[in-house]
């Protein structure tokens, strides 16, 4: 490996895109396990290798040299390969700095909670010190190096105004979990999670519910590579190239969800998508129909709406952990919130407003087999669709135009 990633899980990372987007160089991801580190140290056997959880500290004792900077935060992210020599950066504090800067915070002044107490959370520490944060609390399970607990965090200083998580908690694969709970800080203003896989956890979503602040850590990942690229090379890019590497991966792994009433078009309009983008598609009833080896009337009439309704569950979080596809859900898929909650996290949700007169009830849609009950669906879900949207797409045309129409608009959102 000449140039890399090292850290003990790296499956979720999207490091390697961004960089081969900075740069020429081949850039790898290679898991290390904690019994090799000191080995893979002492091989040294590449040029240059961002270093990510759980190795910012434990990296520190093999290093020739620790910039200064570096060596007041007490974690590397960096290290850079030099006649033999090892030379140990941090590039993840002006990641954090940019991101918390792009949610449009000033900490300045005020309260603020930093969740975790790893290599990261002492990059946190220094940010939000050089931001002017009047105060400044670490949160851990235990409670321990310092830290307060959840329990005194909740008790004593729901009047933060900042949360800042630097836990794995919500990262991929296991991305139900939320650090901690929003609605329990009653003055918080700004939500920041240094996780970026998936894009918006849950932590995030829950913010975006109480319209608070709030930003994934993708832009703090493309930000800390971009200065990682210049250590690596020795040069310096353009003022705008952090924004441009951003809106570029997060276009790229934005999921485009499909939601609407049964025959508006969803699946056919998702195939032309996929075909049109590169994407693969995921039809959430395809996977149960394949998973339970039985058509979906079939699962209704012999075991009823709600465990069907359980089997939708399951092939939603299945595909929302994922990125870069094409997802048609089924008609109901949104009735239930959490589903709706599982879809935002990797993906921008497209609401296929067909009219009405447009819709056909056939028989393979058990709630909609009657021009009744496709007017008893329509009044009873429209309200929902519109309000779990992020786009609303007249559907009152042909597929090939309705998927133009929603690549112009996922297009335009990523510029």
């Amino acid at each position: 490996m000449k140039y890399g990633c090292i850290g003990e899980r790296l499956k979720h990372s999207f490091s390697k895109e961004i960089h081969n987007a900075l740069a020429d160089y081949e850039y790898e991801l290679c898991e290390v396990g904690r019994e090799e580190l000191r080995q893979f140290a002492k091989d040294k056997d590449f040029i240059a290798i961002n270093v990510t959880i759980p190795y910012k500290e434990q990296i520190i004792p093999y290093l020739d040299f620790v910039d200064e900077f570096a060596k007041s935060i007490g974690a590397v992210n960096t290290v850079v390969n030099r006649d033999g020599r090892l030379y140990g950066y941090n590039t993840d504090f002006y990641g954090m700095r940019r991101l918390i800067e792009k949610a449009g915070y000033a900490p300045k002044g005020k309260k603020s909670l930093i969740l975790g107490t790893g290599g990261t959370s002492k990059t946190a520490v220094a940010v939000l010190r050089a931001m002017g944060a009047s105060e400044i609390i670490r949160v851990s399970r235990d409670g321990k190096e310092g830290a307060i607990t959840y329990e005194e965090a909740y008790r004593d200083h729901g009047d933060c105004g900042m949360i800042l998580n630097t836990t794995p908690v919500g990262m991929y694969p296991n991305t139900e979990g939320c650090p901690i709970d929003t609605g329990r800080f009653t003055q918080v203003e700004c939500v920041i999670d240094a996780v970026y896989n998936p894009l918006r956890t849950s932590l995030i979503l829950s913010a975006e519910e109480r319209g608070i602040a709030c930003m994934g850590g993708l832009y703090m990942l493309v930000a800390q590579a971009v200065r990682a690229s210049e250590i690596f090379l020795d040069t310096q890019y353009g003022e705008d190239t952090v924004d441009k590497i951003y809106r570029r991966i997060k276009s790229e792994k934005e999921n485009i969800v499909l939601i609407g009433m049964p025959s508006s078009g969803k699946s056919t309009v998702g195939k032309i998508l996929a075909e049109k983008l590169g994407r693969e598609l995921m039809d959430t009833d395809s996977l149960i129909v394949a998973k339970r080896g039985e058509e979906i009337p079939d699962i209704f009439a012999r075991e009823g709406e709600e465990a069907f309704r359980g089997y939708e569950r399951e092939a939603i979080k299945e595909v929302s952990r994922d990125t870069r596809l094409v997802i048609a859900t089924g008609g109901g898929a949104v009735l239930r919130r959490e589903n709706t909650f599982e879809l935002r996290k990797n993906g921008r949700i497209y609401f296929i407003d067909r009219p009405l007169d447009k819709l056909m009830p056939t028989e393979d849609r058990p709630l909609s087999r009657s021009r009744e009950a496709i007017e008893q669906r329509y009044a009873e879900r429209y309200p929902i669709y519109r309000a779990s949207a992020d786009a609303v797409i007249n559907g009152d045309c042909d597929a090939e135009a309705v998927a133009d129409k929603i690549t112009e608009e996922f297009e335009r959102e990523s510029v």
